[in-house]
């Protein structure tokens, strides 16, 4: 009810004054002539986003107007529009008593800071006002009728939208929604009242309704921005497929009678509708209209209705502005700023009327934030382009391209897929991308579930940004764009060989082509001047693990709550530096499957285990180590002098920071070089940690050690306090010099952050290869067991196991011969996806088909109750035809856990397969005598042999089912096994002879037919083998029994 009160609130009469002097107009008039403004012009050339220059009136110095008490009031009027929703919550209480006027007084001064900086959106001159006034007509409606007709209009014809496209995730692009409890609430039960059939009955339950000419004149003013009129640059719609929500149409009369400061924002604006846009003026940054909105929710920032410009607004003095970015950027918000070319004075010196002129210089978003406490987890933005491989059997090739703005690095290449789009979730999986870039309508059904499915799995939110075409360019335009505008001209490798590199690189150049388009957007040339690019190859040497494999492993996020707790990676993951850690996540990624590989990282874990007191040298080292990775690339950028730095307003603050960044880097370099010169001295542990990685010449005249001492000095003497420098003109030409001579070396000091992480992480192994428990050994086991017995775990673990062991680390056991393994394949658990329509059992049998097309003789496929989410019969024959496929066709190692007992009976004397079960016991309760009574106890233990039962009667007491119940059910199966007794003896009796040996039976016959011996084929001499192992343990056997 008080939601609904501060609704009505804004249904208000107007006074009768001011009823008499608003204009009145036909309902659609405003609709008809903006139609004909879309057809006649779509945007007219608007000023340049990069410099707006013009002349404006100087605009009043008025105080900013906060809506007073009575605006509240009720009366006749029409439905406010959709951005006026919340203006009810900035009404000030001016009371009687004069304590009000007195807080009235309070706020007006203290918004007097903004009003001296004159706002140049906000504020205007009388003469323009009088202009505006002409230019919007105030839409007044008269009766409840036609108050009704405009509710039907906002809500006529239903916007079709295609379920299959994936819409934008990034909150810019979103309905407005604060992280707040209290907004969240506000948002859902106003939207609730935006249902067209509610919003008509509660404007028929209202009165009459009116708004005074002041307040229609708010509405009316920027009546193009109404979700109902609001149209793309290309005048579209929002129901139009081709609808972009990124730019905004302004009407051509409205653009014209703009101020000149106005058309500053608009300009900029209507070209960035996804970004936060923050406006200087004077010594504050300001948002308007609905960013103003987003202003309010998220960072509770007052909403002003300043000047005569009517707009709303909230503001932010300079002095918080970083901090204030910083926060809407973590909220996953994209901030740009436009700041002033010169101060007041300078364009004053211009002309009487000239208005200062502003650029956009700088936009930020989550996925290229460089500033902050970045953290372990590395920023991706990733651009994915899907084309036809022109095959029948459905796959699919993805070009992608993906770049990490910190650290100055870009990655291009491409996979081929199947209908899964399994490479596609181990792309994502490995990347852990902040954003992706895609074609809106140029994927296809499967890829858009997998990015809805592989964004719940990541570290951190992902981002979904649709664009109308990733590159519009071909692939040598793209080319020559790169050469034309110098990107990645300080890269070690050029893009001809990265391209090499790639399998199919013209769909590959495609989605860099989108990437450079999009980071151009974002005003980030210097990140493609001076970044480095290398091909990326999604399983080449590497243990292949698609993206349902690490989700089913729960290698990085648990299917708990989506945390780290429980995971491999927090396991394993003892590292003391940001970097180790993005290093140790790429390991576990893309374990080796070079045995030479693996060998040399374990004989370096083995050194360090040996030498404890020198484990504990690296630890303090590392822990006094900054993010050298992420200060070499902000070094390493600010050699070309960016935007910003040249806006003589921001030079000094952005001097300093630099300033920090590059002392904090020569002192970190410092402390890694003293650690790699104390394990120099260290024999052999050195000599095992340079097979791990490369280290450049440390000593001599030529040494690293010697050219940083000269770096050390120049910091000490010109930079002492470098932490809080008081920055001088001179210190700009310096740090320039500096930074250049320390870059000459770049390759050499990327070389020694990488052996620093390596050792990081080689270091965490030493430390978690403490742990061990038992050991095994068999190509094939079949599992059984009581539910909850720990044949899951068991599963788990022993993926878990290889990957530790490839990527280098001991394995927690007692003993491990393993053979490398090219591929993990999973199929655990029992989910379903509702929303995609794929039922439990389609998606069992989906996983299982990955593993009958692609598993070869090295992989590990573990399959857990294969058969469980459809009929029993159904179940068991296709648990049966795969597991029998895979140990006799494909002969893989296979863990396969299962309920269905006769397969136990139909494999018992199988040579490949070994039969375990995770054993229990029964503890007897003094006063009961039946055995359903008895309580289960798990060992957790692994015995030989089938498991009888899997006492899913016991299981059930533990849930919690009613005893009674149980009792039921102990009877009806103890009817059931003597119903069909006879088959369940038969069944006993295939251990002797089963369906195998019918096949054998029937080989061994067809051979006695055969007279050329050149005939026999490799599958039918298999057959004789396991026959001949048959036959020899069936004699041996029966010469125990005589």
């Amino acid at each position: 009810m008080n939601r609904q009160k501060s609704i009505l609130s804004f249904f208000h009469k107007a006074s009768p004054e001011n009823k008499s002097s608003v204009q009145r107009r036909p309902p659609d008039s405003s609709v008809r002539q903006q139609d004909r403004n879309v057809t006649a012009a779509v945007n007219p050339p608007a000023p340049s986003v990069e410099d707006v220059r013009g002349t404006d009136t100087p605009p009043e110095k008025v105080p900013r107007q906060v809506l007073p008490a009575s605006f509240a009031s009720s009366g006749n009027g029409f439905a406010p529009k959709l951005f006026e929703s919340i203006m009810h919550k900035f009404v000030k209480d001016c009371d009687s008593n004069g304590n009000g006027e007195k807080l009235c007084q309070r706020n007006r001064s203290s918004d007097d800071s903004f009003c001296k900086s004159s706002s140049p959106l906000c504020a205007s001159s009388k003469g323009q006002h009088q202009e505006h006034e002409g230019a919007f007509q105030p839409m007044v409606k008269d009766t409840a009728v036609s108050l009704k007709a405009k509710a039907n209009q906002l809500s006529v014809g239903p916007i079709e939208i295609d379920d299959d496209v994936v819409r934008p995730k990034t909150p810019g692009m979103q309905p407005l929604a604060s992280h707040a409890k209290r907004s969240q609430d506000d948002e859902s039960k106003f939207r609730s009242l935006m249902d067209s059939g509610k919003r008509v009955r509660f404007l028929e339950d209202s009165p009459s309704l009116n708004l005074t000419k002041k307040e229609a004149e708010v509405a009316s003013r920027f009546e193009w921005l109404d979700p109902s009129r609001i149209r793309d640059a290309s005048g579209r719609r929002p129901n139009d497929p081709l609808y972009d929500r990124t730019t905004l149409y302004i009407p051509p009369d409205v653009l014209k009678k703009m101020s000149a400061s106005q058309k500053q924002y608009w300009s900029v604006k209507c070209k960035y509708m996804d970004v936060l846009l923050f406006f200087k003026v004077g010594k504050f940054y300001e948002l308007y209209e609905m960013d103003a909105e987003i202003g309010h929710k998220e960072l509770d920032w007052k909403i002003t209705l300043s000047g005569v410009g009517k707009c709303r607004q909230v503001g932010i003095s300079e002095s918080g502005i970083d901090d204030a970015v910083q926060n809407l950027v973590a909220r996953g918000y994209k901030v740009g700023r436009v700041e002033q070319l010169e101060t007041s004075e300078e364009a004053k010196a211009r002309g009487a009327n000239s208005v200062i002129q502003r650029k956009l210089v700088q936009v930020i978003t989550p996925s290229t934030t460089v500033e902050g406490n970045i953290g372990p987890d590395a920023n991706h933005l990733l651009a994915i382009k899907e084309g036809s491989n022109n095959l029948e059997n459905g796959s699919v090739v993805y070009g992608f391209a993906f770049v990490d703005c910190a650290r100055l690095r870009f990655w291009v290449g491409s996979i081929d897929d199947d209908a899964s789009c399994s490479a596609l979730g181990a792309l994502l999986m490995q990347v852990s991308p902040k954003e992706v870039i895609y074609e809106s309508r140029g994927l296809c059904k499967g890829a858009q579930k997998a990015l809805r499915k592989f964004s719940l799995h990541g570290p951190t939110t992902l981002q979904l940004t649709p664009v109308q075409s990733i590159a519009d360019l071909a692939n040598t335009e793209i080319n020559d764009l790169v050469c034309s505008k110098e990107y990645f001209k300080r890269s070690s490798h050029s893009l001809d060989y990265v391209l090499s590199k790639v399998t199919h690189h013209e769909i590959a150049m495609s989605a860099l082509g989108g990437l450079i388009d999009h980071l151009a957007r974002l005003m980030l040339g210097d990140v493609l001047q001076d970044g480095d690019i290398y091909p990326y190859q999604v399983y080449k040497g590497c243990l292949k693990m698609d993206g349902q494999t690490l989700i089913n492993l729960e290698i990085f996020g648990n299917n708990a709550d989506g945390g780290k707790a429980g995971t491999l990676y927090n396991y394993l993951d003892n590292c003391v530096t940001s970097s180790g850690k993005r290093l140790l996540r790429n390991w576990i990624c893309r374990p080796l499957k070079d045995a030479e590989g693996i060998k040399t990282r374990l004989d370096a874990v083995d050194d360090l285990m040996t030498r404890p007191e020198i484990v504990s040298h690296i630890a303090q080292h590392l822990r006094k180590l900054p993010d050298l990775e992420l200060l070499l690339g902000r070094t390493k950028s600010s050699l070309q002098l960016s935007g910003p730095l040249l806006l003589p307003l921001l030079a000094k603050k952005i001097l300093k920071q630099r300033v920090k960044v590059f002392g904090s880097l020569v002192k970190g370099l410092r402390t890694a070089l003293s650690l790699l010169l104390l394990l120099q001295n260290e024999q052999p542990l050195t000599s095992s940690l340079m097979k791990v990685f490369k280290l450049p010449i440390l000593t001599g005249s030529d040494g690293l050690d010697q050219f940083l001492c000269q770096f050390e000095a120049a910091v000490d003497s010109d930079f002492p306090n470098y932490q809080n420098h008081n920055v001088t003109d001179s210190d700009a030409e310096t740090l320039t010099i500096l930074a250049e001579l320390l870059m000459e070396k770049a390759a050499q000091w990327f070389e020694v952050v990488h052996a620093i992480n390596c050792i990081d992480v080689l270091r965490s192994f030493a430390v978690t290869s403490s742990f061990s428990p038992g050991s095994g050994h068999h190509r094939t086991l079949l599992l059984t067991g009581p539910n909850m017995g720990g044949k899951s775990t068991l599963l788990r673990a022993t993926c878990l196991a290889v990957i530790m062991a490839q990527i280098g680390c001991y394995v927690p056991c007692e003993n491990c011969v393993l053979s490398v393994v090219d591929i993990i394949f999973t199929r655990l658990g029992a989910t379903d996806r509702i929303m995609t329509g794929e039922s439990t059992f389609y998606i069992e049998c989906t996983e299982t088909a990955s593993v009958l097309q692609n598993a070869t003789q090295d992989s590990l496929v573990i399959l857990d109750e294969l058969g469980r989410g459809t009929s029993t019969f159904d179940g068991y024959a296709i648990a049966y035809a795969v597991f029998r496929h895979l140990i006799e066709k494909v002969n893989c190692r296979l863990l396969f856990a299962t309920h269905y007992h006769p397969l136990t009976k139909e494999f018992a004397s199988h040579p490949h397969v070994k039969m375990q079960h995770m054993a229990c016991a029964f503890k007897s309760k003094s006063d009961s005598y039946f055995k359903c009574d008895e309580e289960l106890v798990f060992l957790y233990r692994l015995a030989s042999g089938a498991s009888p039962e899997s006492y899913g009667l016991q299981v059930a007491l533990k849930a919690g089912i009613p005893e009674n119940t149980v009792k039921v059910a102990s009877k009806a199966s103890q009817q059931m096994k003597k119903s069909i007794g006879t088959s369940f003896r038969s069944s006993e009796q295939r251990s002797e002879f089963s369906t195998l040996h019918e096949d054998w039976l029937k080989t061994l016959v067809s051979f006695s037919r055969i007279q050329d011996c050149k005939s026999f084929n490799e599958d039918d001499l298999d057959s004789l083998i396991c026959l001949w192992y048959e036959l020899k343990a069936a004699f041996g056997s029966g010469k125990q029994r005589c």
